[in-house]
């Protein structure tokens, strides 16, 4: 099938990078959220990035005003069943994901494919509660969005062919790479990133490292780009504990066991960046480590 008009729900830092490579590849957009407020940042996020892009060279000025014209925005969900995909990115709970579907199935084409951009729940198990189950996959995409390169394409047990091939040449088009992914809990990143973060914390509750040796260790011993500690800021850390329970309720093995540290940080409200304060503290000019 030919898809055209794409479906964005939720405004948050994903959705919003979902909205803008999106709308950068062509496809018209209409992006969801409850809060005028959170579309209204999402529009001035998405305007901010596409003139970083535009300074450094990499979209011209009219491709800039072209893709915000193609960005149109609701607080009406159902306004999304007349799309022909829909990529939910909401909060990674399963039952606010079900509430959505559940609220927009009534509304959409017979053709319109559903997605969500989970990270690690079961695909089969949110398609089930749709009335189109074969037309159900998961589209994860990284963050942040304009900048990673990799997609994840996660088949459902009922999922058919026709969706598969659909949701691959939107990849294609956003000129990025999918990987392909068996639905079990985490899928392929967060199956081998996650408990690399785990095991991170429970290095600074065994008292191995501090922070920042931790960080540096890994930076400067392994070459990765940033720290685990500084990567589950990044992420959330009520992201990183939801995903870790994930696996630990869906493989049942005892090495998915989220370290009590990290259930700690998320009882406190200190979720990384976005709240301030993690396993840095945000709230100065540069970050300070809080272990």
């Amino acid at each position: 099938m030919d898809i055209q008009k794409i479906g964005v729900v939720g405004a948050g830092q994903m959705g919003n990078g979902i909205a803008h490579v999106l709308a950068v590849a062509g496809y018209d957009v209409l992006l969801n959220d409850l809060d005028a407020d959170a579309l209204e940042k999402a529009l001035a996020t998405i305007d901010k990035n596409l003139e970083r892009q535009v300074s450094r060279g990499k979209l011209a000025e009219a491709d800039k005003a072209a893709a915000l014209s193609r960005i149109t925005t609701t607080l009406d969900l159902p306004e999304l069943g007349q799309t022909d995909l829909v990529i939910e990115s909401a909060t990674e709970r399963e039952s606010v994901k079900q509430a959505i579907f559940e609220t927009l199935v009534p509304h959409l084409e017979p053709h319109t494919i559903l997605t969500s951009n989970t990270s690690s729940i079961s695909i089969t198990r949110l398609a089930s509660g749709t009335d189109r189950p074969e037309k159900f996959m998961g589209f994860h995409f990284m963050n942040p969005v304009p900048i990673m390169q990799l997609v994840e394409l996660i088949r459902g047990i009922a999922t058919d062919k026709e969706t598969y091939d659909a949701c691959l040449k939107v990849v294609e088009k956003l000129g990025k790479t999918a990987a392909s992914a068996e639905d079990f809990p985490a899928f392929i990143v967060n199956r081998i990133l996650m408990p690399m973060i785990n095991e991170a914390v429970y290095t600074l509750y065994e008292g191995v490292g501090n922070v920042n040796s931790i960080d540096q260790s890994m930076k400067l011993g392994a070459n990765h780009p940033m720290g685990p500690l500084e990567l589950a800021d990044f992420i959330g850390l009520d992201t990183c504990l939801a995903i870790m329970n994930v696996l630990h309720d869906g493989l049942a093995d005892t090495k998915y066991r989220p370290c009590p540290l990290l259930t700690k940080y998320v009882e406190a409200g200190w979720l990384g960046r976005k709240t301030g304060r993690g396993f840095y503290d945000y709230r100065g000019e540069t970050p300070v480590p809080t272990r």
